[in-house]
């Protein structure tokens, strides 16, 4: 009988142990492929911009249908080697598009920055949301915040959009801003940083930028160049 139990008792132990063996295992396979999921998700989406259908926004030689943004200590703005050239002002400085025609929704604009001198946001750039407006804001609070300024009376420092990314200056970086009817999208360097849906959500700008509405461009405490600054409508 003690032999018999023996044999039971081991039977079971070893069959205890190949249990907590797999359930430790399947742990472990559960968790990496956890990780995998999340190394996925937070995985940059690179999405380059078609090349059909831009439309210029800017001439070679003027600032014709723009206007220099009455902020108040603004630095002179100007159209020079086929670049707009903002000079740093105390603190903004930027430019308005005149027409009051721009689409409201179902359109892209890009546009390539490059500070020149200061350490804030090198691409402030407001857009028409519906009968609302936001701004791309990149480099901002203090040089590398990017986000959607604002969401439901959040800025881009204190919302979902917000991310962190380096900007040095000298060095050209691309932007481009999507608005449809179901989301606004937005990229740096073809790299995806926020994706907003626009469904149940308030859009507003800062008190500091009204007067870059309905569409306007414009720098903050920094000396940028910007150019190939284009937009197209979108196919419905």
């Amino acid at each position: 009988m003690l032999l018999t139990f023996s044999r039971f008792f081991l039977q079971g132990t070893a069959g205890l142990i190949t249990l907590t063996l797999a359930m430790t295992l399947a742990g472990l396979l559960v968790t990496s492929s956890s990780a995998q999921d999340k190394d996925s998700d937070e995985k940059p989406v690179k999405e380059s911009p078609v090349k059909e259908g831009w439309l210029p926004l800017t001439k070679a030689a003027s600032l014709e249908g723009w206007e220099v943004t009455q902020f108040g200590g603004e630095g002179e703005v100007k159209m020079e080697d086929e670049m707009l050239q903002l000079a740093m002002g105390d603190p903004l400085t930027g430019v308005t598009w005149k027409a009051k025609d721009f689409p409201k929704t179902n359109y892209e604009i890009k546009l390539e920055a490059r500070r020149i001198q200061g350490n804030d946001f090198l691409c402030g750039l407001t857009f028409p949301v519906g009968d609302k407006h936001a701004s791309l804001i990149a480099g901002g609070w203090g040089g590398g915040v990017v986000g959607l300024s604002s969401v439901d009376g959040n800025d881009a420092s204190e919302n979902s959009t917000s991310s962190f990314r380096d900007f040095e200056n000298n060095k050209w970086y691309s932007f481009r801003v999507r608005v449809d009817d179901e989301n606004i999208t937005a990229w740096v360097d073809d790299e995806r940083v926020f994706k907003q849906e626009r469904e149940g959500h308030e859009f507003s700008v800062r008190a500091e930028v009204m007067a870059s509405r309905p569409l306007g461009f414009c720098v903050f405490q920094s000396k940028v160049q910007v150019r190939k600054f284009e937009w197209r409508p979108l196919k419905k």
